[in-house]
């Protein structure tokens, strides 16, 4: 059980029957006159909808156990994505609801986390950084800007990302796929 007084951002809580939260932001309030508080801005992670509530300090919820596992992107097939556990060879498939944008820097046969809450699955992790290549983009100039311009570039995935004017079709790229920014040339 964890105490409203010793939250955390990133901490996930069974906060209502059967409905799990992850605290985004949390604050301790001591108003001047009356009970000190914690105000929150919680995201259910089934739903993925964001709520503020005020919480008491000394009430206590339970911490949830999110299951993260290893899986391997096979392929798309329309709105269904399949994935295959490399252990046990078991594949499941997740709808397009489930997965969301989460497989945009994802190419097939790479591994992602698999998140699940009491067998259901509600979401998928990509890894942090991936390394794809350039398929389309403007040749660039260098030379022709003072401060450092950037232009469109699609990946093999058929993501856009901005890079600057020096990578060349062809280029590998490294992506940081929390962001969808262009980190370096590989």
């Amino acid at each position: 059980m964890v105490s409203a007084g010793d939250f955390k951002n990133g901490l996930t809580l069974e906060i209502e029957e059967g409905q799990v939260f992850q605290i985004l932001e949390f604050q301790h309030v001591k108003p001047g006159k009356g009970a000190a508080f914690v105000r929150t801005k919680i995201k259910n992670v089934i739903t993925g909808s964001v709520v503020e509530r005020t919480f008491r300090p000394t009430e206590k919820f339970p911490q949830a156990r999110i299951d993260r596992a290893d899986m391997q992107y096979l392929y798309a097939d329309g709105d269904m994505y399949n994935f295959m556990n490399v252990e046990t060879f078991d594949q499941i498939a997740l709808n397009k609801d489930k997965v969301g944008d989460a497989l945009k820097f994802v190419k097939e046969n790479e591994m992602v986390k698999i998140c699940s809450f009491n067998g259901n699955v509600f979401s998928v992790e990509p890894p942090l950084f991936v390394e794809l290549e350039i398929t389309d983009t403007e040749p660039g100039f260098a030379g022709n800007t003072a401060q450092g311009a950037t232009k469109p570039a699609t990946v093999e995935t058929g993501a856009t990302v901005y890079v600057p004017l020096f990578v060349n079709l062809g280029d590998k790229i490294k992506i940081d796929t929390r962001t969808g920014e262009y980190l370096s040339r590989v």
